[in-house]
């Protein structure tokens, strides 16, 4: 990748990042193409595009995706309204900037209108905003037809964008909103998951902590507390259900104890319990099941 291409794309990373309301990751699997994760997410193969210029797969050469391979889904968000929230407001927050266009957009898209506030419990959607970096002798007409298969909206763009007129210079990045993107079922389980196991991430480094400084209630409410989050990864399950035979066994409760090892090695095949490394009460505990 050129330091050009590599310079865009964090840049187009950093704008993401403000205009960005639920996009979530999606592992590409064998067999699996662009248009059947896009019929997958959104229902319709022809929104494809919205996953290979969210990922700007067209900028790094071509739009081919390999086994293995992130792709970050687009998706729209949710929020509860409180008191005292205005549009711009809500805008600066998950939009990325106040200004009346952004604003409007996020009121319109709610069936409502810029100058009259939400309702205090009102819920929400946030659009999803592609971050799309453009390409030779592209308009913002192009870029309309492209995401709303409308190039007569084309107009729409530029105040967005805080930008003017209708070309598009290569390498620059446009956001595009796009109020009318919907998960299926099948999209918003994946995007479900993917939150549940970003919570478990964030929670397991304190679980450890807890655990290895001695504060075993806290380790079981915390370890108990992410298995009731559901759809984890087996590394994480393998990691909790370590943490809680551990626990268990200090506070001696032997058939806890049994039951988490014998859930750690399930989800961790090269489970190993050390004579060397581990308490005498932990082999126990394993060697009861």
């Amino acid at each position: 990748m050129s330091r050009h291409l590599a310079s865009l794309l964090v840049g187009a990373i950093a704008l993401a990042f403000s205009g960005d309301a639920r996009a979530f990751t999606h592992i590409v699997k064998p067999g699996e193409t662009l248009a059947q994760i896009a019929e997958r997410m959104y229902a319709s193969p022809k929104l494809e595009v919205v996953l290979v210029g969210a990922n700007a797969l067209d900028v790094q050469g071509g739009a081919v995706i390999v086994p293995g391979m992130r792709l970050e889904v687009p998706a729209p968000g949710h929020r509860t309204i409180v008191s005292g929230e205005t549009w711009a407001a809500l805008a600066l927050l998950w939009l990325g900037s106040g200004d009346p266009a952004r604003a409007e957009l996020l009121a319109l898209s709610n069936r409502g209108v810029p100058w009259v506030p939400p309702t205090e419990g009102q819920e929400i959607e946030i659009p999803a905003v592609i971050t799309y970096i453009a390409g030779e002798s592209e308009t913002v007409n192009s870029i309309a037809a492209r995401f709303w298969a409308d190039p007569n909206r084309g107009w729409e763009l530029n105040p967005y964008n805080r930008r003017e007129g209708v070309l598009v210079r290569r390498g620059e990045v446009v956001l595009v909103p796009m109020p009318n993107l919907k998960l299926t079922d099948a999209g918003k389980v994946a995007g479900i998951a993917l939150e549940q196991q970003r919570r478990a991430d964030a929670d397991l480094p304190q679980l450890l902590a807890d655990v290895r400084y001695g504060r075993y209630g806290e380790a079981l409410a915390r370890g108990n507390r992410i298995l009731g989050g559901g759809s984890l990864t087996r590394s994480q399950l393998a990691t909790v259900h370590r943490s809680l035979l551990e626990a268990y066994v200090a506070i001696d409760a032997r058939a806890a104890a049994s039951a988490a090892c014998t859930a750690w090695r399930a989800n961790d095949p090269a489970a190993v319990v050390d004579p060397v490394r581990v308490s005498p009460k932990i082999i126990a505990a394993c060697d009861a099941n």
